[in-house]
């Protein structure tokens, strides 16, 4: 791990924590202490609960303590902790994470807030590019009377969507559909009450400047603009607004998150497509994350 560490050592949980910190602090690891306790806790076999009131003095045995060195070492090299543990917590519920997909961010609560405001008790949701499935989840979890079709266009992914939604006890009311947006559905599906989406909207040319844990680790796919070169990451917003018609039922709503910067373009896309009450929310950091409108 570093020079530092001794292997020989009896290190206590307060130890390999403090020694951990730093070392991440050094990799200019933001989350430093977070992710400290978080691999601990995987190579220990408890949650991070449990290990912040276990006794800090305890001595950590050799065998946890070789897992917890590799864990330090791939984190060291900005791989995301979800990754290393498997999994990741989402509106306050579990989820399987694998490479497959990206990890759920907390800013993508703010659409669930926003879908659980609008949704009828009954509602049918269209999820467009399900990922995880972490939107589709949350709601089906928190609108009990909600049908969900999701829908991605990564067999990978849909995969680890139907784990998570048995992990979480709603695989009934979740229908999982690989295909490309509303070309995946098939003939004859009714119109939906709500679409949300979290497409990719990161633009081509801004890949570079992203941290090494997404531009290293997370699958491009999911993150990258791949639908118009030139379109400043708003090719799927377009092309979701585009696909509408027929799709959305009357008095319908449409759900986006948008990246840094996009809230006003996107807004005004929506206005252009003739959806009314069009309007952004802000994520903790008072960022433009979430567009949102209704079917006129």
């Amino acid at each position: 791990m570093s020079p530092n560490y001794s292997p020989s050592k009896n290190w206590t949980v307060c130890e390999l924590l403090s020694w951990t910190e730093n070392y991440f602090q050094e990799r200019n690891i933001e989350s430093a202490r977070i992710d400290a306790e978080l691999l601990l806790s995987k190579a220990l076999g408890i949650d991070r609960l449990e290990l912040l009131t276990k006794a800090f003095e305890e001595v950590v045995d050799e065998a946890v303590r070789g897992a917890f060195r590799e864990f330090v070492k791939r984190r060291g090299k900005r791989e995301p902790v979800a990754y290393l543990t498997g999994e990741k917590e989402f509106y306050s519920l579990p989820f399987e994470v694998t490479p497959a997909v990206l990890t759920p961010r907390p800013e993508t609560e703010h659409l669930v807030d926003a879908a659980i405001a609008l949704a009828p008790d009954n509602a049918r949701i269209l999820d467009l590019g399900s990922g995880s499935g972490n939107i589709a989840v949350a709601l089906a979890v928190n609108i009990p009377g909600a049908r969900i079709t999701a829908v991605d266009i990564s067999p990978q992914a849909l995969e680890v969507a139907e784990r998570n939604a048995s992990l979480n006890g709603v695989e009934d009311r979740i229908e999982f559909i690989p295909g490309d947006l509303f070309s995946a559905l098939p003939g004859g599906t009714p119109p939906f009450d709500l679409i949300v989406s979290n497409p990719p909207y990161i633009a081509g040319a801004e890949e570079e400047g992203l941290m090494d844990d997404v531009r290293l680790f997370e699958p491009r796919i999911a993150f990258i603009d791949s639908r118009s070169p030139q379109s400043a990451g708003l090719g799927f917003f377009r092309d979701i607004l585009d696909g509408l018609d027929g799709w959305l039922g009357e008095e319908g709503s449409v759900i986006v998150e948008v990246g840094n910067r996009q809230g006003e373009a996107v807004e005004k896309l929506f206005s252009e497509k003739g959806l009314q009450e069009v309007s952004i929310t802000r994520d903790y950091a008072k960022i433009s994350r979430i567009v949102r409108g209704r079917h006129g």
